[in-house]
């Protein structure tokens, strides 16, 4: 058998990086596969050191929601590097792109932009605990809020594709401070309130979970949440990594009408570079240094060449709002050609997951009843026909401007096809 330029690449990478990938989900290991490496991506493509073509369901994980290298994104950013990388100063672009998602998200009032999900959810519920001068936090089962010390506690996402309950390396007294409910569980939420009486600084929470599979909040779960918060003097942060720009300009907190005291954003708030956001209420992002004592920093923090794409993205957006119905309407055909085959599926806008089960997934015990053995002979039979989806059944798939209704033609008669090739082994 031919040995393919991936795989010589994958070789090449395992004796330099753990599993020789930079993220655990890449490794492919889940789904019975190696990973393949990717040469360039163009649209809805991606085109891989081999040159076979992939329809990406993917978009590098969310932001690629005008598909990939979007002409007007990539022209702007090759214009912002010639007059330099990076300063460590202030810019105007800075100013430029707070000024957009305030006016996209009236509940940011003050922000930080930073580097990572991980490091704008970390910052926030510093800012939490800073604010409230209490110590604990609530969070759910199965939602992933990067892989911060205090966060990386039953998190979703690659923790449950590679079946690690959790991270080695987190000192307890860390884990000990956060609070495990279960998500869509009111009583869960009531009952840790009760047990911790004035020491929950805030709940954290994906308002669509996205990262054990696209799990939706059930109705009221949200304004529970916040009614709950404001009655035990607790703060309500909402971490819309993926949801954000995602579901509308105004994210999860605009689609499903329930503000929170602070919010994260990432993926295409940077328009896929490095770059994120976490901000709210003025008067709690006022105890942030140099104004208060919760000290938060970041050499790169709003880089130029990042920021400039976020602009230029998130005026793409702004101009165009009929972008979303378009993305929703084509996720709904795919979630249709998943149902007639019998799938389980979830989805909100442009989110969506098919799971294998029987069963309804609405929390995180739903959502391990799915035959990750049957997902990955999906996964792989997906990907020989040419289109890609997340390699992990805990994962979501994502829709983007660029997959024509030809594209979503295509893919939706790949599932009828393996749909029928599971009827026939049935029979």
């Amino acid at each position: 058998m031919k040995v393919t330029r991936s795989q010589e690449l994958f070789e090449r990478a395992s004796k330099l990086m753990p599993g020789g990938v930079n993220s655990p989900v890449r490794a492919f290991r889940s789904v019975g596969r190696t990973p393949f490496f990717v040469e360039k991506a163009k649209g809805a493509y991606l085109y891989d050191a081999d040159g076979n073509r992939y329809l990406d369901y993917v978009c590098s994980w969310g932001p690629g929601i005008l598909g990939h290298a979007y002409p007007s994104v990539i022209e702007a950013v090759q214009k912002a590097c010639e007059n330099g990388l990076t300063f460590g100063a202030p810019t105007e672009k800075e100013v430029l792109l707070a000024e957009l998602v305030q006016k996209c998200v009236p509940s940011m009032e003050m922000m930080r932009l930073v580097n990572s999900g991980t490091e704008a959810v970390m910052s926030a519920v510093r800012v939490a605990r800073g604010f409230t001068g209490r110590e604990k936090i609530i969070k759910f089962i199965g939602c992933y809020h990067g892989h911060s010390d205090g966060l990386l506690v039953k998190a979703g996402s690659g923790l449950m594709t590679g079946s690690i309950p959790d991270s080695a390396g987190v000192p307890a007294g860390y884990a000990a401070a956060t609070l495990l409910a279960d998500y869509n569980d009111r009583e869960s939420v009531r009952r840790l309130m009760e047990e911790n009486s004035g020491e929950v600084a805030c709940i954290v929470v994906e308002p669509v979970a996205a990262n054990m599979g696209v799990v939706p909040p059930e109705d009221g779960f949200l304004e529970f949440l916040r009614d709950i918060a404001d009655e035990n003097g607790s703060l309500l942060i909402f971490d819309e990594v993926i949801t954000g720009f995602r579901l509308g300009l105004d994210g999860a907190q605009g689609y499903y009408g329930v503000r929170p005291d602070l919010s994260t954003f990432g993926k295409i708030v940077g328009g896929g570079m490095p770059l994120a956001a976490y901000g709210g209420r003025r008067d709690v992002m006022s105890c942030i240094a140099p104004c208060g004592s919760v000290y938060q920093a970041g050499t790169l923090s709003g880089n130029p060449i990042a920021v400039t794409a976020g602009i230029e993205t998130l005026k793409i957006l702004m101009a165009h709002p009929e972008i979303y119905n378009e993305i929703d309407r084509a996720a709904a055909r795919l979630e249709k050609a998943y149902r007639d085959i019998g799938l389980m599926v979830n989805r909100v806008g442009s989110l969506l997951s098919p799971f294998f089960t029987e069963e309804k997934v609405w929390d995180y015990k739903s959502v391990l009843t799915a035959d990750t053995a049957a997902f990955a002979e999906y996964f792989s039979w997906m990907l020989e026909h040419g289109i890609y989806v997340a390699p992990s059944q805990f994962e979501a798939m994502f829709v983007s401007a660029a997959h024509t209704e030809g594209m979503i033609e295509q893919t939706c008669e790949c599932v009828r096809e393996y749909g029928e090739k599971l009827k026939r082994r049935c029979e």
